[in-house]
C-alpha cells in the first residue's frame, strides 16, 4: 500500500509540475507578442488588404475553370472519361505512360518507337511517354499490356487546378483568425530548416511578399530552375502559406519563416500530365521537401501518381491535396490516394462551401472561400476553391514539424486530425473529415509531445481543464 501511495503522490508531482511547465512556457512564448506596438502590427497585418493602395485582382476563376474544360472537350488530341453526368477526366489521345521492369536497350526503344509508328517523348526513371502519330491511346496500352517487361501502361491523364468561384476581395483575412493562426504563434512560427514544396503552376519568383522566403525549385515543363509562374495558381497557394508576415505590405502568412520550394507542373493554363505531377513529386521529395502541397486533380487514379505519392511519403513527407470543387462524392485524385491528407474546404461561417467535395476520403476541411494572398505580376487577388483549403493544412504541417523535425508524418497527421475544432458532429464526417484545422490546439499538443512529460500534460489538459 505504501508503494502504491508513494507511486500515485509521485505521478500526481510529475503531472502537476508537467502543467506548470507548460503554462511557464506558454508564458514565455507569448512575452514577445505583449507589448502594444507590437500586438498593432499583427492586427495591421492582419488587416493590411484594406489599404487602398493594395493592387486586388478580381478573378473569376469559374469562367476561367469552364473555359479551360471546354477546350479540353473540344480539343481532338484530348479524350474524356465520364465518370458519372457531370464529373470527368481528360488525357492525351495518342500517348501512354509506361514503366518497364528493368530499363530497356537503346535498341528495344527504336523498335518500339517504329512499332508504334510514334516517339519517346519523356523519360522519368523507368517510367516513359510514348506517343503515336496513328495508334489511339487504347491501341498503345493493348500493344504495350503484352510486353511481359512492362510493368503497367496507363493512359496520360491531364490535372486540372482546383479552385472556383467568383473571386472578389473583401478586404479582410477572415481566414487566419478563423483557424487561430495567431494564437498559434504564440507556440512557433516556423523554422528555416522545414521546406514546404508547392508543386503547381510555379511562383511569381520576384513578388515583394514572396521572394525572400523561396528555397531552391524546379520547372518540370522546362526541364531548368525557372519555375516562374505564368497563370497565378502556384503563387496564390504559396501565398497563403508563407508570403511576409510584419512588413507592412500585402498579405500575410501562416508560417513565418518556412522556405517555399516552387515545383512547376502545370502550364499557363493551369494544366498538367500525370507524368510531369510525378516527376515534380518525385523532385521535391528528393531535395528536402517535408511537406509537399498538391492543389490539382482529377477523377482518374494513376499508377504513375500513386507510385509518386508512394514514394513520398516513404521519406517520411506530408503529402496534402485539395479535394477537389464539384460539390460530388465522386473521389478526386490525389486526394484520395491512402496516405494523403485530404482537405475539403469551409466558409467564414464555418460551412461546408458549396463547391467543395464530400466522401468518406475527406480527412479535414479549412477555409477555402475568398482567400486573399499573392498573385502574378506582383499583385493579390482573392480566390476560392479547395486549392486554397489545402495550403491554410499544409502550412500547420510545416508549423509541426518546426516544433519537432523528427515527428513522424502519420504522427503528423494524427495531431491536425485530432485537435479540430468542434461543428456539432460526433466522430469523422463525409463534408468536413474529422473537423476544421486548429493551428492553435494542434501546435500545443506538438509542443507538449516533443517535451519531458507531454503526454501527461495532454492527460490533465482533458480530464482536468
Amino acid at each position: 500500500m505504501r508503494r502504491k501511495a508513494i507511486i500515485i503522490t509521485l505521478f500526481f508531482i510529475l503531472g502537476f509540475a508537467a502543467i506548470m511547465g507548460v503554462n511557464f512556457q506558454r508564458q514565455a512564448d507569448q512575452e514577445p507578442f505583449h507589448s502594444n506596438e507590437d500586438q498593432s502590427v499583427r492586427n495591421l497585418q492582419v488587416n493590411n488588404l484594406q489599404q487602398e493602395s493594395s493592387r486586388i485582382q478580381k478573378v473569376d476563376m469559374l469562367s476561367v475553370g469552364n473555359n479551360i474544360k471546354m477546350k479540353l472537350n473540344s480539343n481532338p488530341s484530348i479524350k474524356i472519361i465520364r465518370h458519372n453526368e457531370k464529373d470527368q477526366s481528360h488525357y492525351y489521345d495518342k500517348e501512354a505512360v509506361v514503366d518497364f521492369k528493368g530499363p530497356p536497350t537503346e535498341a528495344e526503344i527504336h523498335k518500339i518507337v517504329r512499332e508504334i509508328d510514334g516517339e519517346l517523348k519523356k523519360k522519368l526513371d523507368s517510367v516513359y511517354i510514348f506517343q503515336s502519330n496513328s495508334q489511339s491511346t487504347a491501341e498503345l496500352i493493348q500493344y504495350f499490356t503484352q510486353n511481359d517487361q512492362v510493368a503497367f501502361a496507363e493512359p496520360h491523364y491531364i490535372y486540372l487546378q482546383n479552385e472556383v468561384n467568383d473571386t472578389f476581395f473583401r478586404n479582410y483575412q477572415w481566414n487566419l483568425p478563423a483557424i487561430g493562426t495567431e494564437r498559434g504563434w504564440n507556440v512557433t512560427r516556423g523554422s528555416e530548416d522545414v521546406k514546404i514544396a508547392v508543386v503547381d503552376t510555379g511562383v511569381d519568383l520576384d513578388h515583394p511578399d514572396l521572394s525572400g522566403r523561396l528555397a531552391e525549385g524546379y520547372n518540370v515543363l522546362a526541364q531548368n530552375d525557372n519555375p516562374d509562374d505564368d497563370n497565378g495558381h502556384g503563387t496564390h497557394v504559396a501565398g497563403i502559406i508563407a508570403a511576409v508576415t510584419n512588413n507592412a505590405e500585402g498579405v500575410a502568412g501562416i508560417t513565418w519563416y518556412n522556405p517555399i520550394m516552387p515545383v512547376k507542373v502545370m502550364n499557363a493554363e493551369g494544366i498538367g500530365g500525370s507524368f510531369d505531377v510525378a516527376e515534380g513529386i518525385r523532385w521535391a521529395a528528393d531535395h528536402g521537401a517535408n511537406v509537399i502541397n498538391l492543389s490539382l486533380g482529377n477523377y482518374q487514379p494513376s499508377v504513375i501518381l500513386k507510385d509518386a505519392i508512394r514514394y513520398a511519403l516513404e521519406k517520411d513527407i506530408i503529402v496534402i491535396a485539395a479535394a477537389g470543387n464539384d460539390n460530388t462524392i465522386q473521389p478526386s485524385f490525389p486526394a484520395a490516394l491512402p496516405g494523403v491528407i485530404s482537405v475539403a474546404a469551409v466558409d467564414w461561417e464555418g460551412k461546408r462551401a458549396h463547391f467543395s467535395n464530400f466522401g468518406d476520403h475527406i480527412d479535414i476541411a479549412a477555409p477555402g472561400v475568398y482567400i486573399p494572398s499573392t498573385f502574378t505580376d506582383g499583385q493579390y487577388a482573392s480566390l476560392s476553391g479547395t486549392s486554397m483549403a489545402a495550403p491554410h493544412v499544409s502550412a500547420l504541417a510545416g508549423l509541426i514539424r518546426s516544433v519537432n523535425p523528427d515527428m513522424k508524418n502519420t504522427e503528423v497527421l494524427d495531431i491536425i486530425t485530432q485537435t479540430t475544432q468542434n461543428i456539432g458532429r460526433n466522430g469523422p464526417d463525409i463534408y468536413y473529415g474529422n473537423g476544421i484545422i486548429d493551428n492553435t490546439k494542434a501546435l500545443r499538443v506538438a509542443y507538449n509531445r516533443t517535451r519531458p512529460f507531454g503526454r501527461a500534460r495532454e492527460w490533465f489538459n482533458q480530464f482536468g481543464g
